[in-house]
């Protein structure tokens, strides 16, 4: 229904979502148009506020040369580092003063002085505990997602983690699997080829757990289908799809920070690794009861059987026997 222009502008009025997108976009493109022409008229300095056009065209150039990707990839591995250290300190925390009284009695007045405090002004003496490099951009970088993760993560994981959501799909199995690797190359140092192989395993019991959940949908003895079946292995989530979208660029993400895949695919591929594979893992020639030779054939004979325990030689099928011992000289 048409909502008429006065009420539009009503206190607490309401529009319609066409008109709200529309008023939207009117207002950026106005802001960028009053930009662009206060940078031609030569109000602003290009120095401080290049003008919106100069900004596209470095952009532009920066994608053609390959800078913006190897900057942002950059930027993304720091950012998930610092949010891994404050994961790793803040849930524990928050999890213990959520459980506890005293705990949360003890650390709530520091906890609370400190997280009002902008980050900015600890530049500087970030700056003189850790200098110029790499731990100082961290290290802000951590101090303003510790809080995140220890007052806003608890929302966002309630509201993600309900029964047969968005966790119980494919997509989630590919953004676990993902984020394996990359903690197995960044923060473990492992090669890219252990790193994913430790991916498909954990991918491999990710799907494990979506089929024992489908499985017990299935009420054998009542003989009945329960109504939850088909809700835990399936593509992504279509009852939220704003969950989905978050976690399939989550996993786009987490992806572009990986270590590459090129060796690992190179040696999952390899015939020798498989005939290797075979030789280790499987028998030789199919003989898979070697050691049981004479069950199948004739028995032999029983005083054949009697040799002393100390000179019978043993044979398992996989490990040679030892050589006999030469009689000693009385």
């Amino acid at each position: 229904m048409k909502r008429p222009l006065p009420e539009a502008f009503a206190f607490r009025g309401s529009i319609s979502r066409r008109a709200n997108v529309l008023v939207g976009l009117g207002a950026s493109f106005a802001v960028l148009l009053i930009w662009q022409i206060s940078s031609w008229k030569g109000w602003l300095d290009p120095a401080f506020l290049p003008s919106p056009v100069e900004i596209a065209q470095s952009l532009w150039t920066m994608v053609l040369e390959g800078q913006i990707v190897g900057n942002a990839l950059v930027s993304i591995g720091r950012i998930l580092a610092a949010f891994a250290l404050s994961a790793v300190m803040a849930i524990p925390i928050g999890l213990l003063m959520s459980s506890y009284r005293p705990v949360n009695a003890a650390l709530e007045p520091m906890v609370d002085f400190i997280r009002y405090l902008p980050t900015p002004a600890l530049v500087p003496i970030s700056i003189i505990w850790f200098g110029v490099g790499e731990e100082t951009k961290i290290f802000l970088l951590w101090l303003g997602t510790f809080f995140l993760v220890r007052y806003v993560a608890k929302e966002v994981f309630f509201r993600f983690s309900y029964h047969r959501g968005v966790w119980h799909s494919l997509l989630a199995l590919v953004f676990c699997a993902v984020v394996t690797a990359w903690v197995f190359y960044r923060l473990l140092g492992r090669d890219p080829a252990v790193a994913w192989l430790a991916a498909g395993f954990m991918g491999i019991g990710f799907l494990t757990h979506l089929i024992l959940d489908e499985i017990y949908s299935v009420d054998v003895m009542d003989t009945r289908i329960k109504a939850s079946f088909g809700t835990a292995l399936k593509l992504v989530d279509t009852k939220h799809w704003g969950h989905s979208a978050a976690m399939a660029a989550a996993t786009v993400l987490a992806f572009m920070v990986t270590p590459p895949t090129k060796v690992f695919v190179e040696n999952i591929t390899s015939r020798a690794l498989w005939t290797e594979l075979h030789h280790r893992l499987l028998p030789q020639e199919n003989k898979w009861f070697r050691g049981m030779a004479w069950v199948l054939e004739s028995p032999p004979d029983a005083k054949a059987r009697t040799i002393p325990a100390a000179t019978s030689p043993i044979s398992t099928g996989s490990i040679l026997p030892a050589p006999a011992e030469p009689p000693k000289d009385k």
